[in-house]
């Protein structure tokens, strides 16, 4: 497994487009583009990446919206790891 990181979300999408971004953990609050920009921009080029919103925001209206971009799953912070290995088990991503 190999994990990378970005700073924002136009190093996300750059990460993404260059095949590392099977599984994406991203939060909405980002500089230069936040979470819902780059869920677009995903989206719009064919989402095939697992999306795992991470996010302060838990406001309805903003957990709605990810999904409608094609977020799997919302999970508010702070999250513990136990939380993400069980959506990625959910899911079928990890045994």
């Amino acid at each position: 497994m190999e994990i990378t990181e970005a700073t924002n979300g136009e190093e996300a999408i750059a990460a993404y487009r260059e095949g590392k971004g099977n599984v994406i953990l991203l939060d909405l609050t980002m500089p230069v583009k936040d979470g819902f920009q780059v869920l677009e921009q995903i989206k719009s080029d064919g989402l095939d990446s697992f999306v795992v919103v991470v996010s302060a925001d838990i406001q309805p209206k903003a957990q709605q919206r990810v999904k409608e971009l094609g977020a799997m799953a919302f999970v508010k912070k702070p999250v513990s790891t136990e939380v993400i290995i069980s959506i990625l088990k959910e899911y079928g991503i990890l045994r």
